[in-house]
């Protein structure tokens, strides 16, 4: 189903694309030329548990796997609709979500399940088990007859976008400033100045005068995702008490 999606992807509406492929176990890489611009799909070598990798050849292609969630600005996670969410999908997402890439959940093969009770018991286990990604995109497809394949690429250019967003240092500082004065962390505990310090994924750094409460820095991050249209992108915040 995930090749059989990639394939699709890089075989639509495209004007140039370059193929740099090694062996059947490596990942591939195609190059898309598209109306909002050049986009790398990379299409992984299935990854197996540790327990069931049978030689050399395929833990390579696995660590290859993993460099490319690293290099990556947005992730598809592809589960398999009539098996639901696997203890692998998870651990998968997992790693993705740690990597801080952004994530777009792909229920492949929705066509199969025709029940609607079965439906709602699928998506309310995706919704269940991938909890800790919070509220990512899960969009419901089909490869093998491309139904609602077009409602990718639109997603792929939002994540993409809010993957490499860079927020003036005095806009930051704005929100800081309005989330603090309607509800304080209490303590004597302040943010006294904020910056973004990279992208991919936003990280902002925020100098404290004293260690704000956990909720507290929760709740900022929150401020910042909803001023700033982060969507479901992971954002990190750095902690740094001012030096006197």
């Amino acid at each position: 189903g995930k090749s059989t999606l990639f394939n699709r992807l890089v075989g639509a509406d495209r004007s140039v694309v370059h193929d740099m492929a090694g062996t059947t176990r490596d990942a591939i890489d195609t190059l898309v030329e598209t109306e909002d611009g050049p986009i790398v799909f990379v299409d992984t070598a299935g990854m197996r548990r540790r327990s069931r990798i049978d030689d050399s050849a395929e833990y390579y292609s696995m660590v290859r796997a993993l460099r490319a969630i690293d290099d990556a600005d947005v992730a598809l996670l592809v589960i398999d609709a009539t098996e639901g969410v696997t203890g692998q999908d998870q651990r998968l997402a997992e790693r993705v979500d740690a990597s801080g890439c952004p994530i777009v959940v792909l229920l492949n093969k929705w066509e199969l399940i025709d029940d609607p009770d079965h439906r709602l018991e699928v998506e309310a286990g995706v919704k269940r088990k991938l909890a800790f990604l919070g509220d990512v995109p899960v969009i419901k497809i089909s490869a093998l007859t491309g139904k609602n394949v077009h409602k990718l690429r639109p997603r792929l250019q939002e994540a993409i976008t809010q993957y490499h967003r860079r927020v003036p240092t005095k806009d930051v500082n704005k929100v800081i400033a309005d989330a603090q004065q309607q509800s304080p962390a209490g303590g004597g505990a302040k943010v006294l100045y904020a910056v973004q310090g990279a992208t991919d994924p936003p990280t902002f750094t925020l100098f404290v005068n004293r260690e704000l409460p956990q909720h507290h820095v929760r709740y900022l991050e929150r401020r910042i995702r909803e001023e700033f249209e982060f969507g479901s992108t992971p954002i990190k915040l750095r902690i740094r008490k001012k030096s006197d």
